[in-house]
């Protein structure tokens, strides 16, 4: 369980969803773990499970709408740790936003979280990586970045976008040893999701019965079916793979 012993993981939304997990997951394979996000409570209670692993991390209040918060994070990662060997870039947000009626604050929210943080986070990690001989970046994709479903128009665009990115990084990055890769995730009942549906009148149970009925694999993708691939992808195991888009959808397409 020593993956990513001595290595520095930053992780952008660490305080909810798969982010909160994987920040756990890292330490306990041996990382020191940057977190990254607004809800202090919640990263306080991921930091004493860090602490009991042998491990440490720190919290890094982050309003990812602002750019200067994007880059201090990285900043604190350096600072207290000398370096920065991966980032895990979580963070999202997927409101209603069909394209024949999505208004101008909705769009420029999803793109401002969904990728201007993502790019800027990466522009001040790579700063970082090229000082320690390189790193792996995680950008977290949705199965929506093929063109959405009609109520997703914004978000899908977002999740395409981070495709490109992946790919630029991927392309231009690699002779100074930092890779990019992309996860597609599938539909998970995060706390997010769980709160969408909420308010659309369904219930957890109902919306996992539903999703069970459409997914091809008869069941939601949970945290835990992520972790360790995200360990792959932030170890030295996957040091020759950069580029690539690694689906864990339960067999979801759109």
């Amino acid at each position: 369980m020593n993956e990513l012993k001595d290595k520095v993981i930053v992780i952008s939304g660490g305080t909810k969803g798969v982010g909160r997990t994987m920040a756990e997951e890292c330490a306990i394979r041996g990382a020191k773990v940057v977190i990254g996000g607004r809800d202090e409570a919640a990263a306080k209670r991921s930091l004493r499970l860090i602490r009991s692993y042998g491990s440490e991390g720190i919290f890094v209040h982050t309003e990812l709408s602002r750019v200067e918060d994007c880059r201090a994070l990285l900043d604190c990662a350096y600072e207290r740790y000398g370096k920065v060997n991966g980032l895990f870039n979580y963070a999202g947000i997927t409101p209603i936003s069909p394209l024949d009626s999505c208004d101008v604050d909705t769009f420029d929210a999803v793109m401002d979280i969904n990728f201007r943080a993502a790019f800027f986070c990466c522009q001040q990690a790579i700063k970082y990586m090229r000082m320690s001989g390189g790193g792996s970046i995680v950008l977290t994709g949705s199965a929506h970045a093929w063109g959405g479903q009609k109520d997703r128009a914004a978000y899908a665009c977002s999740k395409g976008v981070l495709r490109t990115l992946m790919e630029h990084i991927a392309h231009n990055y690699a002779e100074e040893n930092i890779r990019c890769n992309y996860l597609t995730l599938g539909w998970t009942p995060t706390e997010g999701e769980v709160a969408l549906r909420k308010t659309q009148g369904e219930t957890e149970k109902e919306l996992r019965e539903r999703a069970a009925d459409i997914l091809p694999m008869h069941r939601m993708c949970e945290r835990t079916d992520y972790v360790e691939a995200i360990v792959y992808l932030l170890s030295d195991a996957s040091s020759m793979m950069t580029g690539s888009t690694f689906r864990i959808t339960a067999g979801e397409y759109i």
